[in-house]
């Protein structure tokens, strides 16, 4: 008798995707709350510097630090300047718009990837993949239910993220054939921070972080950290086109973060599309693991 469950390297990728999701979460409420005093590159560069920090403390004490090599910097280049701009307009867009919106349209990642994946990774475009994304696109456009009167900076800022994570997403999973995850975060980290020096920097004015401000902006860089750590193990273990769904995970938790912290009401079209992003999510996940069997 054929189990029910999924193959165990898609159920350890759906549970490593699940870490990202709080990460991210986390990551959502902490940019809010230091959104006031820093602007988006000098979050950027605070959250970086952590990230760094830690990932050098971490990688030294387990020896893992010799398995940082400069032999792929233009793939980890390009990974980083997809990045660094899709999580500027990020954070840019939840200071404009509700949480759950920001979510929603950084949603559409999935559908560039799940387009982009057979040119860039070689995966294959399969009819369920095709429908997953047709349902996908069309749960976004119920939660957000977009119009000439409403897609204004903070709509067109969340797509352009989703847009910039589809291409980090995809430059990730080719790194990770040849690349191990301490290279991946080590590399991120540093370049962020140089990325995050010129930027916020052009103006001759970087603010140093108040006493208030330490703990959000700590919480940033250990969140990134810990989403990209999740991130990348769930792209070694799977697909991009099964990991990233999972994703959808975050609409509904920031729905209700968004609801009990700043108030934000969640409208009935917020869980239909949410379902139907369920649907989707559901149906890839299950024909993958049905093709694995």
């Amino acid at each position: 008798m054929t189990s029910p469950l999924p193959a165990p390297q898609t159920l350890r990728a759906a549970l490593w995707m699940l870490g990202a999701v709080a990460s991210f979460s986390a990551m959502a409420i902490a940019g809010r709350a230091v959104s006031l005093d820093h602007d988006t590159f000098e979050i950027m560069l605070y959250r970086s510097i952590v990230g760094f920090l830690v990932v050098l403390i971490v990688a030294r004490a387990t020896g893992y630090l010799g398995e940082v090599r400069g032999d792929r910097l233009r793939l980890h280049v390009l990974r980083n300047l997809f990045h660094f701009t899709g999580q500027n307009l990020w954070f840019l867009a939840i200071t404009l718009i509700p949480l759950a919106q920001v979510f929603a349209l950084e949603f559409t990642s999935p559908l560039w990837v799940l387009v982009l994946s057979p040119l860039v990774l070689g995966e294959r475009l399969t009819r369920v993949r095709v429908l997953a994304a047709a349902l996908g696109f069309a749960g976004i456009l119920m939660v957000t239910r977009p119009s000439p009167e409403t897609l204004g900076p903070g709509q067109l800022a969340a797509i352009a993220a989703a847009i910039c994570f589809a291409g980090s997403i995809l430059a990730t999973k080719r790194l990770t054939r040849h690349e191990s995850l301490t290279a991946i975060l080590f590399w991120m980290t540093l370049m962020q921070i140089g990325l995050g020096l010129i930027c916020a920097g052009i103006d001759g004015d970087i603010a140093l972080p108040s006493a208030a401000a330490l703990p959000w902006l700590a919480l940033i860089g250990m969140a990134g950290l810990l989403a990209h750590l999740c991130l990348t193990t769930a792209l070694s273990l799977a697909p991009a086109t099964v990991v990233v769904p999972v994703d959808f995970l975050r609409l509904p938790l920031i729905a209700l973060i968004a609801l009990l912290l700043y108030g934000e009401t969640v409208e009935a079209w917020v869980i239909i599309g949410a379902a139907v992003i369920f649907g989707a999510n559901y149906l890839n996940l299950w024909s993958e693991t049905r093709q694995r069997r």
